[in-house]
């Protein structure tokens, strides 16, 4: 039977507090605008800020500018930069300019500003042609053809014929490989080598002739190509935030790669273990909005699921059904596929508990996209504005199933979730999951319900998001957050704020955000909150204790203590 917690109980949770603003560790002006930024952990103890033609390092701890210095003052042959990369274990930055076949690069000491090295030998403008050319739509960057590898205090360089490794501080070129075609994504450094992944720019694919999907263990001290094999799917980044979209990773002696369900490799000769890998794009699930360049839908399959010897992996392989499969991990035998999925453009979660593996279908996904829009100006002339978007739309259909491990016949099936969904986790032998405007734990085992509770008295709108803390629940809505126990699903405390989305979670803070960049820091013990406002377009960097955040906005730069 159901369990309702009524409103009567549920309102000596929800918080009353007076708004505080966050109180300021120390505020610096800077002399010039703030285009790009980096934040350097509490420890380094500086950051960064830049517009195209400066640089400011400030102390973490104090604010105060250790150098803010012109470009052309580093290095007469540099005017603007188009890219900073900072090499923070080897303690320098990487300046490029582009300049269309005299394209310079520049290293410098990160605390000094002193030249390392620079350098003409990487053309990219020249090599990847209008890719790389520059206009109203966003091309090809720099640091898109670069990986730091900090364990060989090092860089690898992507050029259209070649890849180079280069020592960071020094310049001097190690190596270079005409056998390794693409990118180096995310990779794995394991005794001398790199278990690397390749892939493609967005928009530079025809340039890469006799490109093909690449995995390979590479030799860092003469770039030997170790062994090479093939890979199922398309390995790329997410075009905002620019995470990777798969795994990879060694477990003893075996190359696990993660990508559009699951790869293994033999560590030392690259032998094809076993796959259970399915091609799948989210293509039209979620609409693009005008003026779009480029354009990505993230977290739409769920990731494969590991219990013991056993693994469960989605077939979404198919349009019209899909699938669960279960396999032996040693072996990659398939045990058995469940029974047919009918239609679900997005399977965001999936776990196993006991003896059923459950689905949710439809709910929560990740949109990014990058937009370039024409102004007409009130002189008559045209500028283009440019928007980078982050956001996370709900897909239909809606709905959620499990299935018995042992056969993958179907177990139960409800239409509870027919309106609505979420997103959802399991927790012990139960599933909680949202509709939006309730929060439910479901029995694993029958699809039974252990309770209900309604969100509207917690007065922050309609759930978009769940997250976990400690044994709470954390419930995102439009317009606010509040935090529920998982046992019982009572409501503990809750909190309104404007209408705002997620930006930031770390330890016992989360950060929401408004359109206009104003942000509010709750305090998860209680869901208290104190914020700040901020110049609209203001971007925000919270600490890796969620100690701290700093906000980067025009010219200024604020620390801001979150407690």
């Amino acid at each position: 039977m159901k369990k309702y917690i009524l409103s009567a109980f549920m309102f000596v949770g929800v918080c009353a507090f007076a708004q505080e603003d966050m109180s300021p560790v120390w505020e610096s002006r800077l002399g010039h605008q703030i285009q790009s930024y980096g934040t350097g952990n509490e420890s380094r103890g500086y950051s960064y800020a830049a517009s195209d033609k400066e640089i400011t390092l400030f102390d973490n701890k104090s604010g105060k500018v250790i150098y803010e210095k012109k470009f052309k003052d580093i290095a007469p042959q540099l005017r603007k930069i188009d890219e900073i990369i900072p090499l923070w274990e080897s303690n320098a930055f990487i300046f490029f300019d582009k300049k269309m076949g005299k394209d310079q690069v520049v290293c410098v000491d990160m605390k000094s500003a002193d030249i390392l090295w620079s350098s003409e030998r990487f053309q990219l403008s020249e090599s990847f042609g209008s890719a790389f050319a520059g206009s109203q739509n966003e091309t090809t960057s720099f640091a898109e053809l670069f990986l730091d590898v900090p364990e060989e205090e090092g860089f690898l360089v992507t050029l259209k014929k070649e890849m180079v490794f280069v020592k960071a501080r020094t310049g001097e070129e190690i190596w270079s490989t005409e056998k390794f075609k693409g990118v180096v994504g995310q990779y794995v450094y394991t005794d001398g080598h790199l278990i690397a992944v390749n892939f493609v720019p967005g928009g530079l694919g025809a340039l890469f002739t006799g490109f093909k999907n690449q995995i390979s263990k590479i030799n860092l001290k003469n770039g030997e190509i170790v062994w090479e094999q093939n890979y199922v799917g398309r390995a790329e980044r997410k075009v905002i935030t620019k995470e990777f979209l798969f795994d990879l990773e060694v477990k003893g002696d075996i190359v696990v790669l993660r990508l559009n369900g699951i790869q293994n490799y033999d560590l030392k000769t690259g032998a094809k273990l076993w796959s259970a890998a399915f091609d799948y794009t989210a293509d039209k699930i979620v609409g693009e909005p005008q003026g779009t360049k480029k354009f990505g839908v993230y977290g739409a399959v769920a990731e494969p699921v590991f219990i013991g010897d056993d693994v469960y992996v989605l077939d979404m392989s198919s349009k019209k059904s899909q699938y669960v499969k279960k396999y032996d991990k040693n072996t990659g035998k398939l045990l058995w596929t469940s029974a047919e999925i009918k239609g679900a453009r997005a399977i965001p979660s999936m776990g196993v508990s006991g003896d059923k593996v459950f689905i949710q279908i439809g709910g929560v996904v990740e949109a990014q996209a990058y937009i370039v829009k024409k102004v007409q100006n009130k002189d008559g002339s045209v500028s283009w504005e440019r928007e980078s978007r982050v956001w996370y739309p709900n897909v239909k259909p809606w709905g959620m199933q499990a299935f018995n491990t042992t056969d993958g016949s179907l177990a139960w099936t409800t239409e509870r979730f027919k309106k609505g969904i979420s997103n959802s986790f399991v927790s012990d032998d139960n599933i909680i999951v949202s509709s939006g405007k309730a929060l439910y734990s479901i029995k694993m085992a029958d699809g039974n319900v252990n309770y209900e509770v309604l969100l509207k008295d917690d007065g922050i709108g309609v759930g978009e998001k769940l997250e976990v803390y400690k044994d709470k629940i954390v419930v995102i809505a439009t317009k606010g957050i509040s935090t529920h126990n998982i046992s019982d699903g009572k409501l503990v405390a809750s909190n309104k704020y404007k209408k705002s989305f997620l930006e930031a979670y770390e330890g016992d803070f989360l950060i929401m955000k408004t359109d206009r960049a104003d942000i509010a820091c709750f305090d998860l013990k209680d869901c208290s909150f104190k914020q700040f406002k901020a110049k609209n377009g203001s971007e925000i960097s919270l600490t890796e204790d969620g100690n701290y955040v700093y906000v980067y906005e025009k010219k200024d730069v604020t620390k801001l203590n979150t407690k």
